[in-house]
């Protein structure tokens, strides 16, 4: 099975110039998204499910999972002001008001399908921010610091949209395939059209902070080493939820094509920090973490109910 792309929301079949990649550009950019994909609700979905037996063994700790992180978009929130303290006002207007409600009502839609399938709602963490973003968030105000924070906040959020897009298509497939074209073309459909342009909005602004604000060779030194520490898959922060990872891997395959997948996450930072080292088509990082989650998931198989947790990662 390969990874496929979705068809791109109408804001991505007018892409941003890059002559006109500056922070006005990005602005408008951000508002199109807005403009264009309002928060999705529960009054515009059929959560019919034909067989919630058979989608709770097939998908349930996937449900579970993807509700669990979207919901904590809340925390991320927090998370971000923290990291950034003093953001610029396109970041800020993208993460408060377009990002979080979109991500918010998508994690509404999918923990309303798992009560449908019988299952309880994941306990969520939505107010305890970690301590080492708020000492990142300290060290922001260093001279040249600030735009390093910056660009690792980009890189994270690209990678975890790329993520999104790929479990999100991988679940909509096998929804369908299952029959249960309700919950597959009212509520995970309509959520996967919404990611790529989040994506769009970290890669674009990526690449204008490197490309056209300019980053020293010290303040990309520095991201390098920062992001071979820091990275994460998405909601996780622990032992038990990189298992629960590598279970939700499993259920959609990832596992089968765990190369690609982790070429699609690294994209952006393959060409903005790792470009110069020919012959690394991935982050070893990357790879580290995703075999490890994969192997975890397969020896820590449990129920959907089982696989309840909280993640203290930025961004998503």
């Amino acid at each position: 099975m390969t990874v496929v792309d979705p068809p791109r929301p109408t804001c991505l079949r007018r892409p941003l110039p890059r002559t006109r990649r500056d922070r006005a550009g990005l602005r408008r950019f951000a508002e199109t998204l807005g403009e264009e994909h309002p928060p999705l609700t529960l009054d515009a979905a059929d959560l019919t499910v034909r067989d919630p037996e058979r989608v709770r063994r097939h998908y349930g700790q996937v449900f579970n999972y993807l509700a669990r992180v979207e919901l904590e978009v809340a925390r991320n929130v927090l998370e971000l002001r923290a990291l950034l303290p003093h953001p610029i006002e396109t970041d800020r207007f993208f993460f408060e008001e377009v990002w979080s409600p979109q991500e918010l009502g998508h994690g509404a839609l999918l923990d309303a399908v798992q009560h449908e399938l019988g299952m309880t709602s994941a306990p969520i963490d939505t107010d305890r921010v970690n301590a080492k973003i708020r000492v990142a968030g300290l060290l922001s105000h260093l001279p040249g610091v600030g735009e390093v924070i910056r660009l690792l906040y980009y890189l994270t959020g690209a990678a975890t949209e790329r993520a999104a897009v790929i479990a999100y298509s991988r679940l909509l497939g096998g929804l369908r395939s299952l029959g249960e074209s309700p919950i597959a073309e009212t509520v995970i459909a309509p959520i996967r059209r919404q990611e790529p342009g989040h994506f769009a909005f970290y890669r674009l602004s990526a690449e204008a902070l490197v490309h056209d604000e300019g980053l020293s060779a010290w303040q990309l030194q520095l991201a390098r080493a920062l992001r071979r520490r820091s990275f994460d898959l998405v909601g996780v922060n622990n032992g038990r939820q990189r298992a629960e990872f590598g279970r939700v891997a499993h259920a959609l395959e990832l596992d089968r094509d765990r190369d690609q997948v982790a070429s699609q996450l690294s994209l952006v930072e393959r060409e903005l920090l790792w470009s110069q080292q020919k012959g690394m088509p991935v982050p070893g990082y990357m790879l580290r973490a995703l075999d490890d989650a994969i192997a975890l998931g397969g020896d820590q198989r449990t129920s959907p109910a089982s696989t309840n947790g909280s993640s203290d990662r930025p961004g998503r």
